[in-house]
């Protein structure tokens, strides 16, 4: 369950992103350019997530 948690899941292994999977892959690497940490990043994720 662990793994599951890290993201280590589908695409690990090659397999494709589900659309969800990529948004949240962008959006991380988005965050990580930016430097956000703590309530900045938490903020960021949660708009960015919601963005259609």
């Amino acid at each position: 369950m662990s793994t599951c948690l890290k993201g280590a899941g589908a695409g690990a292994d090659g397999k494709t992103l589900t659309p969800q999977q990529q948004k949240m892959k962008d959006c991380n690497a988005q965050a990580a350019q930016k430097t956000l940490k703590g309530d900045e990043r938490k903020t960021f994720m949660s708009t960015c997530l919601k963005k259609g």
